[in-house]
């Protein structure tokens, strides 16, 4: 009887090694070493943490699957005419201090979002949006977001923060009323600003933290 291993037994010994020796490979490549480069990245001065609101928002946004059709990774100039589209520079790691988990998305049916908050500031023009997007961008593939707010008859009451919808998409004697998703959502979508300067490597105090003296 022979105890040595088979043809067969050596091919699958070689199998299972190869396929480790790839998979730690491409951890370390895409796991461990971003990490490494990375870890000791800080907030740019013009960038704020979220608030609990707009974190509530970014929850909705989420939910809601936005991250399928919109990305928030605007790229270089030398990769794609992002800037070209008004949609800013291209992100940087910093831009993402604050976020978890990333939202970078890899689909562009929609246009980029990183700087949507700069773009469109108005909080009328997002809620009425996401109501009746093809009352403000004829042709659009957005789906509305009716279950996020609140038809009612006659007039709003106090506290209730209603959508002012261009007159051709109003309905007489009614009112569209944001439900507080709705409201959280859009103070999210506001607070997409990064079109303070990009922080250079050599005045992000990580980097030079690091550097040889």
């Amino acid at each position: 009887m022979s105890f040595g291993m088979g043809k067969f037994e050596m091919d699958e010994l070689r199998l299972v090694v190869g396929s480790m020796v790839i998979l730690s490979a491409a951890t370390a490549l895409l796991v461990v070493m971003p990490y490494v480069l990375l870890k000791d990245t800080q907030p740019p001065p013009g960038l704020k943490p979220y608030t609990e609101v707009q974190l509530k928002g970014r929850q909705v946004y989420i939910a809601n699957g936005c991250l399928y059709c919109h990305s928030q990774q605007p790229r270089d100039i030398a990769q794609a005419p992002d800037a070209l589209r008004g949609w800013g520079r291209a992100s940087i790691a910093a831009d993402y201090a604050y976020d978890t988990p990333h939202l970078l998305g890899t689909m562009r049916t929609g246009p980029d979002l990183l700087n949507i908050g700069a773009r469109q500031p108005s909080r009328d023009w997002h809620l009425g949006h996401l109501y009746a997007p093809r009352a403000y961008t004829p042709g659009s593939t957005m789906p509305a977001y009716p279950y996020m707010f609140e038809v009612r008859q006659g007039a709003a009451l106090p506290g209730d923060v209603v959508v002012n919808l261009p007159p051709a998409f109003a309905r007489p004697g009614q009112v569209v009323v944001a439900k507080p998703e709705a409201l959280a959502l859009v103070e999210y979508l506001i607070s997409l600003d990064r079109t303070y300067p990009a922080l250079k490597a050599e005045d992000d105090p990580a980097v030079n933290r690091r550097a040889p003296r």
